[in-house]
């Protein structure tokens, strides 16, 4: 049917430019007619080697997560470890079932953004750039030990994932003052081994070199969350305001840009790999339900 539609607006179209139109009159008509194929021709979009951004398996989150601001790929095919906008707690989400997802207060509700888990350690992310190392995680006597980010000025952060090869939680700016009319945006590391935020960023992303690679006007980037593929060694980081998915190498040096249609990804906040490469991006209620978005890693694609 999509293809049958397709050449249907194609005809269409040729037969408008034949007319005595004026543009806009001829575009208009155009757009009228062909509205469907406004996520490009076919409805299709530009994906990552491996995965079809355009087939999506859409997980059921239940309401008691339609904030959901951070996932991190737990145990088994459906399991998530996850937090929300405001509650101090962890809570272990299997979509296949419907029960209440499991939880545990970790800290007082303030706006949590993001979930790492290094391995051995789990760890929240603050607004302010704050994060949260848990203790007892999964016991009735869960805490948490709090530190503080290293950076000057407002701030504000959503994105916190683990880098093994440097033993750090990395966390990016989503609005640092440190960063305004600089055209950058940078992440700071804390170092797993001592406990410290370094004192200098850990890398800087370009927003001109994402803009290279885009279509349209990009000023600032403001990432809402981030992770590393296990396979690829490559850096995600998707943006809700932007609506991109841009990929980095681990210094945050940009290698490809896609963007991430509203229609499909209302606000994405979350992003985690399955060992296997399958890759799960979370979206919040906004003026709909939340959701999960499996996307099946297939290295030949």
């Amino acid at each position: 049917m999509k293809a049958i539609y397709s050449i249907f607006c194609v005809n269409f179209t040729n037969q408008i430019k034949s007319m005595k139109l004026y543009p806009f009159g001829a575009l208009l008509l155009t757009l009228l007619s062909c509205n469907g194929l406004t996520e490009g021709q076919g409805g299709k979009y530009a994906s990552p080697k491996g995965y079809d951004l355009n087939l999506p398996q859409k997980l059921h989150v239940r309401g008691s997560m339609q904030e959901i601001s951070g996932i991190v790929h737990h145990e088994k095919d459906g399991q998530f470890m996850a937090i929300n906008d405001e509650e101090g707690r962890i809570f272990k989400m299997d979509v296949n079932q419907d029960e209440p997802y499991e939880n545990w207060k970790f800290g007082k509700n303030t706006d949590y953004e993001d979930i790492v888990h290094t391995g051995k350690d789990w760890l929240v992310l603050k607004s302010n750039g704050s994060l949260f190392l848990i203790q007892d995680v999964f016991t009735d006597s869960i805490s948490s030990l709090e530190y503080d980010a290293p950076v000057k000025g407002k701030r504000e952060f959503e994105s916190a994932y683990y880098d093994p090869a440097s033993n750090g939680v990395v966390i990016i700016c989503k609005h640092c003052e440190v960063d305004k009319k600089t055209g950058l945006t940078s992440a700071y590391r804390f170092d797993m081994s001592t406990l410290k935020y370094d004192s200098l960023p850990f890398f800087r992303i370009a927003v001109k070199d994402i803009a290279k690679n885009m279509e349209s006007k990009i000023k600032n980037f403001s990432p809402s969350a981030a992770a590393i593929h296990p396979l690829q060694k490559r850096l995600y980081i998707i943006s809700a305001i932007n609506h991109l998915l841009v990929i980095t190498d681990l210094k945050g040096q940009v290698i490809e840009v896609f963007n991430l249609p509203q229609t499909r990804f209302r606000q994405p906040e979350g992003i985690t790999f399955a060992p296997n490469g399958d890759m799960y991006i979370s979206n919040e209620a906004g003026e709909g339900s939340a959701n999960i978005l499996k996307f099946t890693y297939q290295p030949s694609r």
